[in-house]
């Protein structure tokens, strides 16, 4: 994605955009440091703190979601334990088999790179997507909360590092560390805009939303078609786009559908917002 395919009808409040004034140094800064401190990303060290950071986010936002909701204490700590519950195993298998070299070209006959991108979602979306509990929740929580979570795509600007140090091909790196990079920049205006309450907040919101689902789109599929492997069909010279290696693999193999799902759920819950509202008039 590039910065022409912005959704140019996101439209915020003006003190939303004032997110961007430290945003964008900071996408900067993290970006110098991958590209100055090949050793950092190479550690595996950021990779862990970004992941840890969100999957406490993710744990905190959940109990108090739940919290406004109408569940018994009891209903509340079964619905948190059952998700985190869930959630912290999908990471830990995900990161045990990364740090084992289960997604390298070659160690497997079957395909589990894409397996582990795809079965999380088809798995989980009918999930998270029919569940009366989840939507219980998703009315209790302030629709801000699923779209400011994904400024974490900020972090994808390690791509680009990577391309300017040689190391990725620009075909893939430019669109997927572009299009990570505009979709963690604008989560924090398009939440804002949301919490308007408007109609038009809520379709900032929801443009953001096809936006980051769009780049994901773009980057898997690319990511498949110049991949070594059985779906294979651009051969891109100079380097390979090698993301199959710890810690890189995580991206494709845990925080895309990660990401592909928060978005599913964001999208539910401003659907299930939009109905509230017109039944109410």
């Amino acid at each position: 994605m590039t910065t022409d395919a912005v959704p140019a009808a996101i439209v915020a409040p003006h003190p939303a955009w004032r997110s961007l004034l430290w945003t964008v140094p900071f996408t900067v800064l993290w970006t110098w440091l991958m590209y100055s401190l090949p050793v950092l990303p190479e550690s595996g060290l950021p990779a862990l703190a970004v992941r840890l950071m969100v999957h406490g986010l993710i744990a905190l936002g959940l109990w108090l979601g739940l919290e406004r909701t109408d569940l018994t204490p009891g209903q509340r700590r079964t619905t948190w334990l059952a998700i985190m519950v869930l959630f912290t195993l999908w990471a830990a298998v995900a990161w045990t088999a990364a740090i084992n070299g289960v997604f390298r070209t070659g160690a497997s006959l079957l395909p589990l790179l894409p397996s582990a991108i795809f079965l999380p979602v088809i798995i989980g979306a009918p999930l998270l997507l029919l569940s009366k509990r989840v939507g219980q929740l998703l009315d209790a929580m302030p629709t801000t909360w699923l779209v400011a979570l994904q400024l974490y795509r900020i972090f994808g600007s390690q791509w680009l590092a990577y391309w300017l140090r040689g190391l990725l091909p620009g075909l893939w790196a430019l669109p997927a560390g572009t299009g990570d990079v505009l979709t963690g920049l604008f989560a924090v205006p398009a939440a804002i805009a949301s919490a308007t309450g408007t109609a038009e907040g809520r379709k900032a919101a929801i443009l953001w939303n096809i936006f980051g689902f769009a780049d994901l789109a773009v980057a898997i599929t690319l990511g498949m078609i110049i991949s070594p492997g059985p779906f294979q069909l651009i051969v891109p010279n100079g380097p390979s786009i090698g993301l199959d290696g710890y810690p890189n693999v995580l991206t494709p193999a845990f925080v895309v559908p990660g990401s592909i799902l928060l978005h599913a759920l964001s999208l539910r819950q401003l659907r299930r917002r939009s109905r509230t509202e017109a039944l109410g008039r």
